[in-house]
């Protein structure tokens, strides 16, 4: 479903599946994978995103959920370039690098409710009020067709893709979120605790990876993507 391939996950999951047989709710012992060597992620989709020749190139540093405040700031600053400043939108390259409690928001409804995402970091869905079942964060309100953005589009319209701070409307606009690999592992490991969880934290980390956001690149490592992105991808750096 993202970058970090459903094809190689999918395929690999598939071979856990078929080496382990029915999952029984057991324990079930597999070779850790907490530190990710090179050839195990799609390192040259990064390396396209380090590449890339555009004006300003702008890297957020999301640790905290926040209701989905640092989303916005991410729109906020899209919308300052494009119409405060002039910038070209072919110009503007930004990325929200995931990590911390935030990782979370990179993964889909299926692992929220399977994992009780929300009663854990103790975020309530704005539907229901009660804890969060699905992401909340990551789907756009927008249709396809509604999210369209034109030369007409009024930046001051609250109903406008333009001011749609979810991680999809801010996909659409051409904004690229990672997920850390690293910080996925730990999280599981604190999961099991909380939940008194029986699987394996492997079996469990392949289980979310299968169930990245579409178009999410999960890194081996958060901080030092982040070093890269600054020194040799020139980067702007900005913590939120």
């Amino acid at each position: 479903m993202a970058d970090l391939t459903r094809r190689s996950f999918s395929s690999k999951a598939a071979a856990c599946f078929a080496a382990l047989g029915t999952f029984s709710g057991l324990n079930q012992t597999a070779h850790a994978q907490i530190v990710w060597k090179a050839a195990q992620w799609k390192l040259a989709s990064f390396e396209e995103l380090l590449g890339e020749k555009v004006r300003i190139k702008q890297l957020f540093d999301i640790t905290q959920v926040e209701d989905g405040a640092s989303l916005a700031k991410i729109k906020n600053s899209l919308n300052g370039l494009q119409f405060g400043f002039g910038v070209p939108v072919d110009q503007i390259r930004m990325i929200g690098g995931l990590h911390g409690p935030a990782n979370l928001l990179n993964y889909d409804d299926y692992v929220w409710s399977k994992y009780k995402i929300g009663a854990w970091l103790k975020i309530n869905d704005p539907r229901t009020g009660q804890p969060a079942v699905r992401n909340p964060f990551y789907h756009s309100a927008l249709s396809e067709e509604a999210a369209r953005i034109t030369a007409s589009t009024d930046p001051n319209d609250e109903r406008s893709p333009l001011q749609d701070a979810s991680m999809q409307g801010l996909q659409r606009r051409g904004v690229r979120f990672l997920s850390c690999h690293t910080a996925l592992e730990e999280q599981v490991r604190q999961l099991i605790k909380h939940y008194n969880l029986r699987e394996d934290p492997e079996f469990i980390v392949r289980d979310m990876l299968a169930h990245t956001m579409q178009h999410v690149l999960v890194v081996a490592s958060m901080v030092s993507a982040i070093a890269l992105l600054q020194s040799e991808g020139r980067y702007s750096y900005v913590t939120v």
